[in-house]
């Protein structure tokens, strides 16, 4: 099985899984868990862009909180494909499943693993060099096609990265905006 039908087969299952282990109710019940520790994905080192009050007063984050919805944007669907794709990079698990999960619970239900056994088996398919550029990988929104404001496709031509990817690397996949935020529901 070459790479991108696994990584295709990792995200559908990805997307069972969702609802279940990988998803965002899992995501909310970890975040509830350990509200002193953002997500490593959204960690930054960056100064804040907004003054704040305090020296130890915290950088706004982009992600939703609690039961506060995403924006059902563009921008938001470009920023959870990049946080997927930086997570390829880092094989960074928790931040792929989250974000695949709804596309890696139809792989599972195809006879695949869980996201995360899954997700572990494209982490070894992909080099090194293509990883180190993932992490870095951004992506064209001139290339990003929005179908609705509830589905947007990412093809490939819109990653922008240090390496080449195929369509049987890498692929393309649509996000779709499921209970409050963007999640890649499915490869093409």
């Amino acid at each position: 099985m070459n790479t991108r039908t696994m990584v295709s087969a990792a995200v559908s299952a990805c997307v069972v899984v969702a609802a279940c282990a990988c998803g965002p109710e899992k995501a909310t019940e970890d975040a509830a868990a350990k509200p002193s520790q953002p997500p490593a994905s959204t960690t930054s080192k960056e100064p804040s862009a907004v003054p704040s009050a305090s020296a130890g007063a915290e950088k706004p984050s982009a992600a939703p909180t609690g039961n506060q919805p995403a924006p059902k944007t563009k921008e938001r669907a470009i920023q959870r494909y990049e946080q997927y794709l930086h997570g390829l990079g880092r094989e960074d698990i928790a931040t792929v499943c989250e974000v695949a999960g709804p596309g890696a619970k139809k792989a599972e239900e195809q006879g695949f693993g869980p996201c995360t056994s899954t997700y572990v088996i494209v982490f070894q398919m992909i080099s090194p060099e293509q990883k180190k550029a993932l992490r870095t990988a951004t992506v064209d929104p001139g290339r990003v096609v929005v179908r609705s404001p509830d589905r947007i496709e990412m093809p490939l031509e819109a990653v922008r990265s240090s390496a080449t990817f195929t369509e049987s690397d890498l692929g393309s996949y649509t996000l779709e905006y499921i209970k409050n935020d963007f999640y890649i529901t499915d490869g093409q």
